[in-house]
C-alpha cells in the first residue's frame, strides 16, 4: 500500500470546501412533507446573530481561500426574522354559566400564540418584505427583526394562499435588499445558500446545491413550481432567502421533507418558491392588493389505458378535453372536446392535475402553446390565457342560490385530490341559507352535470335546470341539497 502525503494547503482548502458546501446523510425517507412553518417563539428571543465566519488566512501558499464571507456580508442584512401573535379563544364549557364565572373571574377566556419565521427585503426603499403566506396567516399583529437588532411592527400589504407568498412593508431607513435573480436560469447543480431563522436561534446560513427545478406533484402546496434544494431547511425557515453565489435571491424557503417532523433533522429535501412567481405575485399584491389568475376554459379528465388505445395516443398520458366553455381561451383557440394536452409550452402534462397547476401559473394575457393529440395526430395549439374571477354570487347563476357566494377551492385542496367550488358564504335567512346551504360546503356537482372548478360550475347555468340539486360535502360526508 502507498502513502500519500498531503500538503497543508491541500487539507485546508478541503477542510474550507467540506465546510462551505457539506453533504449529508439520509436514511429512510417517508411521504411526509411539511411546511417549514413558523416555529413556536421563544419566551425572549434573542437578537438576530450574524453568522459565525472561521478566522482563516485569506491566503495559504499564494492560493485564494474560497469563502462565501464576501457574499454573504451583502445579503445577510436582507434576511429578516418575523414574529407573530394570534389570539385564539378558549372554548371552556363552563363559561356561560353565571355560578361558575362569578366563582373564578379571572379564568381566562382567551390565550397568544405566538410562532416565528423568516422573511426577505426585496425593496428598500419602501420597505417591501416577501415571505409565506402560512407564516402569518390568521395573526392579530407581526413585527420584524433586522440583522442589527431593530425590531419593528409590519404593515400587512397582501398574500396569495395558492402560492403561499405574502408581502409586508416595515418603516425603517437604512435598509438592504436583495435582488431577484432570473430563477428560469437555474440549472440543477447550481449552488445555492439557504439563510433564515430555523427554530428561532437566530440568524443562520446553509449551502447545498439546486437538486430539480418546476418540481410539482407535492400534495398540499398550492400551486407548484419548485426548486428542490439539499440545503439545510428546517422549521422557521420559511419565508427565508435562497441565493445564488452571486447573492441573488433565486427562491423563497417555504417547505422541507421530514419523515418525523422537526425532531427528526434536516435530510436534505428542501423546496424553495422560485424568485420569477415570487416577483409576479409581488408586483400584483402591491399594485392591487390581490393575485388574478388564468384560465384556459375547458374541463378535462385522466386518460386511462382504454382511451389511450382508442384515442391512438400511444402513451397513457395527458388531460383529455371533455368539454370546451363558451367564449374561453380554448374555444377561441379551436380545442374540442375529445383533443388530448400532452405538453403545455415544452412542460408535459401528465395528467388533470399537471394541467391546471401550469394554467394557474400563467400570468393573465400570456400565450401559451399546447401539444394536442386529435384523432391519433399531433398539432400545436396557441392559446392565450384569459382573467378568471375569484369568486360568484348565487342570484348571478340561479335565484335559487340567492345569498350565496361561491369560489374556487383552496389550491392545496385540489392537489388533495379535491374537485369543485367552495361555499364561500351564506347570507343568514337567505334563500341559499333556508335550502340548507352552509359556508365552507363544497359542492362537486349539480342537476346540470359535473364539472372541475368554477368556471365550470358557471358554464352549468347557461340554461338553468328545472330542477336544481346539490350534490355537496360536508366535513367527512357527502349528500344531496334540492334548491327549491
Amino acid at each position: 500500500m502507498t502513502n500519500t502525503t498531503l500538503t497543508p494547503l491541500r487539507i485546508l482548502a478541503a477542510l474550507v470546501l467540506a465546510a462551505a458546501f457539506g453533504g449529508f446523510a439520509a436514511t429512510a425517507l417517508r411521504d411526509a412533507l411539511l411546511p417549514v412553518h413558523a416555529t413556536p417563539a421563544a419566551p425572549a428571543p434573542s437578537a438576530a446573530l450574524a453568522p459565525a465566519a472561521a478566522q482563516l488566512p485569506a491566503v495559504v501558499g499564494g492560493q485564494p481561500i474560497p469563502s462565501l464571507a464576501p457574499m454573504l456580508a451583502r445579503v445577510t442584512p436582507a434576511v429578516v426574522s418575523v414574529h407573530t401573535k394570534q389570539r385564539v379563544r378558549i372554548h371552556n364549557p363552563f363559561a356561560n354559566d353565571p355560578m361558575f364565572r362569578r366563582m373564578f373571574p379571572n379564568v381566562p377566556q382567551e390565550r397568544i400564540e405566538q410562532s416565528l419565521g423568516s422573511g426577505v427585503i426585496v425593496d428598500a426603499a419602501r420597505g417591501l418584505v416577501l415571505t409565506n403566506h402560512h407564516v402569518i396567516e390568521g395573526a392579530d399583529e407581526v413585527s420584524v427583526t433586522l440583522s442589527d437588532g431593530r425590531t419593528m411592527e409590519a404593515e400587512f400589504v397582501g398574500s396569495d394562499p395558492d402560492t403561499d407568498v405574502a408581502v409586508m412593508k416595515i418603516p425603517a431607513d437604512g435598509l438592504q435588499e436583495i435582488p431577484l435573480a432570473d430563477s428560469g436560469a437555474l440549472r440543477v447543480g447550481d449552488f445555492v445558500v439557504a439563510v433564515g431563522n430555523p427554530f428561532g436561534i437566530g440568524q443562520t446560513v446553509t449551502s447545498g446545491i439546486v437538486s430539480a427545478v418546476g418540481r410539482s406533484g407535492l400534495r398540499g402546496l398550492g400551486y407548484q413550481n419548485f426548486i428542490q434544494t439539499d440545503a439545510s431547511i428546517n422549521p422557521g425557515n420559511s419565508g427565508g432567502a435562497l441565493v445564488n453565489l452571486d447573492g441573488q435571491l433565486v427562491g423563497i424557503n417555504t417547505a422541507s421533507f421530514n419523515p418525523r417532523g422537526s425532531m427528526a433533522g434536516n435530510i436534505g429535501l428542501g423546496f424553495a418558491i422560485p424568485a420569477n412567481l415570487a416577483r409576479n405575485v409581488l408586483s400584483q399584491l402591491v399594485s392591487t392588493g390581490e393575485v388574478r389568475r388564468g384560465t384556459l376554459g375547458l374541463d378535462t379528465q385522466a386518460v386511462t389505458p382504454r382511451l389511450a388505445s382508442g384515442l391512438e395516443l400511444g402513451v397513457q398520458r395527458g388531460a383529455l378535453v371533455t368539454r370546451v366553455l363558451a367564449g374561453s381561451a380554448a374555444a377561441a383557440a379551436g380545442l374540442k372536446p375529445g383533443d388530448v394536452i400532452v405538453a403545455a409550452n415544452g412542460e408535459r402534462i401528465e395528467s388533470p392535475a399537471d394541467l391546471h397547476n401550469f394554467e394557474g401559473l400563467q400570468p393573465v394575457g400570456s400565450r401559451v402553446t399546447l401539444d394536442v393529440r386529435r384523432n391519433g395526430q399531433a398539432l400545436e395549439v396557441t392559446a392565450e390565457v384569459r382573467d378568471q374571477p375569484r369568486s360568484h354570487a348565487g342570484d348571478q347563476l340561479d335565484p335559487r342560490l340567492t345569498g350565496a357566494t361561491f369560489a374556487e377551492l383552496p389550491e392545496r385542496l385540489r392537489q388533495s385530490g379535491a374537485r369543485g367550488v367552495l361555499v364561500e358564504s351564506v347570507a343568514r335567512g337567505s334563500r341559499a341559507a333556508r335550502n340548507g346551504l352552509r359556508e365552507g360546503d363544497v359542492v362537486v356537482a349539480t342537476s346540470a352535470g359535473g364539472f372541475d372548478d368554477l368556471a365550470g360550475f358557471r358554464a352549468g347555468f347557461t340554461q338553468p335546470p328545472a330542477q336544481l340539486i346539490l350534490n355537496v360535502v360536508r366535513g367527512n360526508r357527502q349528500g344531496v341539497l334540492p334548491m327549491q
